[in-house]
């Protein structure tokens, strides 16, 4: 694979990375007082439509666990989220969303979806790889 060409998706990907966070962070923020992560938790947990613990969350949101401790107290505060203990396992700390948190979730969920859209539509073909 050509080194330049990995190099250039790269700071592609980064770019766009930036771009999507800066305005989902405004966004969101301004229209429904959650922030990307929070959101992303929110989305994660509707998505899979259970409780889910910690560590399943770690691995999808791409958080360390202290960060996502940190999301989900604060969603957790505000009264989107609950938390608890698994039964067989008291190490075990499980996320369930509320029913306040699925009414932000749902509200927010179109501006999500436009400020990505908004962010992705003007993604070029992808060159094909040469070997």
């Amino acid at each position: 694979m050509d080194e330049e060409f990995v190099v250039e998706t790269w700071h592609y990907v980064l770019a766009k990375h930036a771009k999507a966070m800066c305005a989902l962070e405004r966004e969101l923020g301004e229209r429904h007082g959650l922030g990307p992560s929070e959101f992303e938790v929110l989305d994660r947990i509707v998505h899979h439509d259970r409780k889910l613990r910690i560590q399943e969350l770690c691995e999808e949101v791409h958080l360390s666990q202290s960060a996502l401790s940190r999301v989900v107290a604060r969603l957790e505060k505000s009264g989107f989220v609950t938390r608890g203990t698994c039964d067989s396992d008291r190490r075990g700390v499980f996320v369930c969303i509320t029913d306040e948190g699925r009414a932000r979730y749902t509200e927010a969920l179109p501006t999500q979806r436009a400020v990505l859209a908004g962010v992705f539509t003007d993604v070029p073909e992808v060159p094909a790889v040469t070997a």
